[in-house]
């Protein structure tokens, strides 16, 4: 379960990545690099600039939630009295 986990958290760091990385530093929207021709035919000027902001908000909000959970699942294995050992 917790490499499922870290395999799921790894995958999107990866699309938050993307999703930083092809937004305009100025507020302008998708980079020509990445094609920003297309994507302004497709959602239209300013509805590109939408998208990608609620992506990476999702996105984040998404890493955010499995960090908390993979934590509160790998915390609870190995934790109890027997393997708390006191000095002598």
């Amino acid at each position: 379960m917790a490499t499922g986990l870290t395999i799921l958290i790894a995958l999107i760091c990866v699309l938050l990545m993307a999703a930083i990385l092809i937004q305009n530093p100025k507020g302008g929207g998708i980079d020509a690099t990445f094609g920003g021709g297309q994507a302004n035919q497709l959602f239209g000027a300013s509805k590109q600039t939408d998208f990608i902001e609620k992506a990476t908000w999702i996105l984040a909000a998404a890493l955010f939630a499995l960090c908390i959970l993979t934590t509160l699942f790998v915390g609870s294995v190995g934790v109890g009295p027997d393997f708390i050992t006191t000095p002598q």
